[in-house]
């Protein structure tokens, strides 16, 4: 054995004898490695288990065929990649023929096909009407084995006899009753069984032999393959003639992928890959930040030691391996026991999160490779810690150790002004990020949080230093601890940046995500006045309104529906529609359907629910429409200031489901021009029903509208589903304004709550062992009379101290890339001439940083004080 690896066998014995002595210190610095490696290490596990790749996914879809092999009418070529799920280009004509099964199975050799179609199958509910996932294809066939699991019934055995899921039976259907369901002329088989997909978890389905739903597969059948394995060649070949194909042995044994197919997959690719650099990047900064006080204090335990070391003729890379001897002893441990603990968490995860999707996991597993590089993310990250005491320990003063003197050196010059340089470069990183940098904006500001994050790392010191000159006037807890902290900066400082570091994190993403939100809000155009509901039936030129207004009465008793009449155009036609001043001058920039037509038909009054119009523009276009002529609305667009009346040419051309245009109704009638403020989804104009006759334009009910109460969300969902048991066309539109979805709010949740652990975790570590180092100090207290009270008063201060400089550290850390990011995320991009748009949105969640500086350092100055012990201790001052 040479002399290196004999130095470091002794540098680990060492460390393990002081592990076992110092056994308090040492389980924090366990828990600190260990609970990231098994956060991640479940992590991975339960997303791994959920993530079935294509080779675990063959069974439940090939059963214990060879292939299967799919056409689709109009398709003469495809390119694809060995699971043609994952990556496949086709094209064609409409009136190419497709494959037949002879020509499929010739094409494999003369192999048994078994036909397998898929569709939509439409059924009746208690409510109204439901979809399921529809299949037809031989159950009893060996090949279909593995594509559904029975669970009580039997199998299909001819057509007419399905099985359905449990999420179907759950509509009001058990084994022995009839699908009733709503496609016209198709059959109501008869539930023998219910079988759950291999695949689909909380989607209702039901499957059957072939010509059991009569499914409407849009010019698509696939067959499974039975006999031998299908190779690459045989699938390229049906590809050339218009098939896809899912072959087993492909998958299995994938070949290269074809450049199409490869330049397919692989845009995006290089953005992910950045964006798991940058979190483990950040992740590895944040564990070894709040490990780094405990490895400080272990080497000041240590430094008497260290220096009669050194004294006897020990080098100064002898002390090091010591220190760090200790991180690997320590670090190891904890990777091997998070890793392990990771895995028994992962397991239990696995049912929950199987709760919440809609598709069943695949077999449970655990990815051994990734739990080798995160085992070796533990060891890094502790030996990473390790490496300042480490380095500080060996170049210590021998002669102030031995003589009892505890302090820190100055610190020097060069550390702050790389740190400033470093800040600088953050800023000038995200500005430049901000505007653009060529396409890769995202990418400079991500860089610039890390460099922002590591130059404040560097200027702690200085602020710690600064705080405790600023405390002269403070109480005397308060006034200990800012001294205290800057006098032993070697566990301090990795403690407040710690917590600086995870605030930064959580103001960059919350200025981010309430950016986003205050964009969406800023740009959400209403559809109707708030509180208002629609009934529309896109595409419909025969509704049946009186059952719909039925349906709406008896689902929301209390509300006034009032008909809203409109242009009629063809059944899927669509209609062109224009309102012009004199000189073809155009009025409206956009303009929509909002109340069901572009052109509405109305009597003396405006219909409910238009939005944009002041009481006074009402009152004339109320006046207007009583004289029998128009109304038509002006966005501004063309003309910031309209006249209030004026000659209006009106001229409307209806196309039916073909594009064939129907005779164009052209005319002209007195308007008042109406000026509509805000972005709107508004018609063009409304037309009195005198109006409309006279100029021939053809009128029917496009929609109801529903006002005087309020409409729950789930009279919305009544509503629909009654409505579709009488057509599938009609929907209510109910207008609540704009509403931030759920996931907004719950990632501001999730960002505190990160915060908060982080920075609990951090200041907890960093008080604990300070009092464990301070405990000569608090001897001294108690020599001198100080009350039992004492302790948990400087430990509440020194929670206080690190939180506070901490978390003000991280907020304007925080904001430098939290702001830059609004620019590539909020970007209105191009904007018409004078137009007032800002150019991005900016919103500060000033409750969510109040709530970090404020509150969390409050609360964990609590929970300090009240963990800690108030008597103090009676040690010698003589180590």
């Amino acid at each position: 054995m040479n002399a290196w690896l004999a130095g470091w066998r002794l540098s680990l014995r060492l460390a393990r004898r002081e592990g076992l002595r110092a056994r308090g210190r040492s389980i924090l610095v366990l828990v600190m490695i260990a609970l990231p490696v098994l956060g991640v290490t479940a992590a991975d596990v339960v997303l791994r288990t959920q993530d079935v790749n294509s080779a675990e996914s063959l069974d439940r879809r090939l059963g214990t065929a060879e292939a299967k092999v799919t056409v689709q009418q109009g398709t003469s070529f495809v390119h694809q990649g060995p699971d043609p799920d994952q990556a496949m280009m086709s094209g064609g004509d409409a009136k190419d023929p497709r494959l037949t099964a002879a020509q499929v199975a010739g094409a494999l050799g003369g192999a048994r096909l078994v036909e397998e179609r898929s569709g939509q199958v439409s059924f009746r509910t208690a409510k109204g009407d439901g979809d399921a996932i529809g299949t037809e294809v031989d159950l009893g066939d060996p090949l279909t084995t593995g594509l559904y699991r029975l669970t009580s019934g039997r199998l299909p055995q001819k057509a007419g006899e399905v099985v359905v899921n449990a999420a179907l039976a759950a509509k009001g259907y058990a084994v022995g009753d009839s699908l009733d369901t709503t496609t016209e002329g198709a059959p109501d088989p008869t539930i023998v069984g219910i079988a759950e997909s291999a695949t689909n978890r909380d989607y209702p389905e039901v499957a059957g032999p072939i010509g059991s739903l009569d499914l409407d597969t849009y010019g698509a059948t696939s067959w499974l393959v039975d006999g031998d394995p299908v190779s690459w060649t045989q699938v390229l070949g049906l590809n050339a003639r218009g098939a896809s194909v899912l072959s087993r042995a492909v998958v299995l044994d994938p070949p290269p992928l074809p450049p199409e197919v490869r330049d397919y997959i692989d845009p995006g690719r290089n953005a992910f890959v950045a964006i798991v650099v940058l979190v483990i990047v950040m992740a590895l900064i944040e564990v070894v930040l709040l490990a780094g006080p405990a490895f400080a204090v272990g080497a000041r335990r240590q430094s008497r030691s260290l220096a009669l070391m050194s004294a006897t003729g020990g080098t100064p890379a002898q002390a090091r391996r010591v220190v760090l001897g200790s991180a690997v002893v320590l670090g190891g441990l904890a990777a091997l026991a998070g890793v392990a603990a990771g895995i028994g968490v992962g397991r239990a995860l696995v049912p929950v999160a199987q709760a919440y999707s809609g598709t069943w996991f695949g077999p449970f597993e655990v990815p051994w490779p990734h739990l080798l590089g995160i085992a070796g993310f533990g060891l890094l990250s502790a030996f990473l810690a390790a490496v300042v005491p480490a380095t500080i320990a060996s170049r210590q003063d021998v002669v102030a150790v031995l003589a009892g003197r505890r302090s820190d050196k100055r610190p020097s010059l060069r550390s702050p002004l790389l740190g400033l340089l470093l800040l600088g470069a953050g800023v000038a990183g995200a500005a430049y990020g901000s505007r653009g940098a060529g396409g890769n904006g995202e990418y400079f500001i991500a860089g610039a949080a890390i460099v922002s994050v590591l130059g404040m790392i560097l200027l702690v010191p200085v602020v710690l230093v600064a705080v405790s000159a600023l405390s002269a006037r403070l109480p005397l807890t308060l006034r200990y601890a800012a001294r205290d902290a800057a006098r032993h900066r070697s566990r301090t400082v990795p403690a407040v940046a710690a917590v600086a570091a995870t605030v930064a994190g959580v103001v960059a993403l919350g200025i981010a995500t309430s950016s986003d939100e205050a964009q969406n809000e800023a740009t959400y155009v209403p559809t109707l006045a708030s509180g208002i509901g629609l009934v529309t039936a896109p595409g419909q030129d025969d509704g049946d309104w009186p059952a719909y207004r039925r349906a709406v009465e008896r689902e929301v008793p209390g509300a006034t529906v009032e008909d809203v009449r409109g242009l009629a155009v063809p059944a899927n036609g669509y209609a062109d529609i224009q309102l012009r001043l004199a000189q073809h001058r155009r009025l409206m920039g956009s303009y929509g359907s909002s109340l069901g037509s572009d052109l509405l038909v109305a009597g003396d009054h405006l219909p409910p629910g238009l939005i944009g119009i002041s009481d006074a523009d009402r009152a004339r276009a109320d006046a207007a429409l009583s004289a029998g002529g128009i109304v038509a609305f002006s966005d501004g667009y063309f003309d910031e200031h309209p006249p209030a009346t004026g000659e209006v040419t009106v001229r409307v051309r209806t196309y039916d489901d073909r594009g064939k245009a129907r005779p164009a109704v052209t005319g002209t009638a007195p308007a008042a021009i109406v000026r509509v403020t805000g972005a709107t989804a508004g018609p063009q104009g409304v037309v009195s029903a005198a109006a409309a006759q006279r100029l021939g334009i053809p009128v029917a009910t496009v929609g109801l509208v529903l006002s005087g109460t309020d409409i729950s969300e789930q009279q919305q969902t009544n509503v629909d589903e009654a409505l579709a048991a009488i057509s599938d066309a009609p929907a209510l539109y109910v207008e609540r304004g704009y509403v931030a979805p759920d996931s907004s709010r719950i990632i501001q949740w999730v960002l505190f709550a990160l915060g908060a652990v982080l920075m609990l975790g951090g200041t907890l570590t960093a008080t604990f062992l300070a009092l464990s180092d301070a405990r000569p100090d608090l001897a001294t207290l108690s020599a001198v009379g100080a009350s039992p009270g004492m302790r948990r008063g400087v430990a509440a201060a020194y929670a206080v101290v690190v939180g506070v400089v901490g978390a003000l550290l991280g907020v304007g850390v925080g904001f430098i890339p939290g702001v830059a990011i609004t620019y590539p995320l909020t970007g209105n991009g191009w904007m018409p001439p004078g137009s007032d748009a800002p150019t991005h949105y900016l919103a500060v969640p000033w409750a969510l940083i109040l709530g970090l500086v404020v509150v969390l350092s409050l609360l964990t100055a609590l929970v300090v004080g009240l963990s800690v012990r108030s008597g103090l201790p009676l040690v010698a001052r003589l180590d």
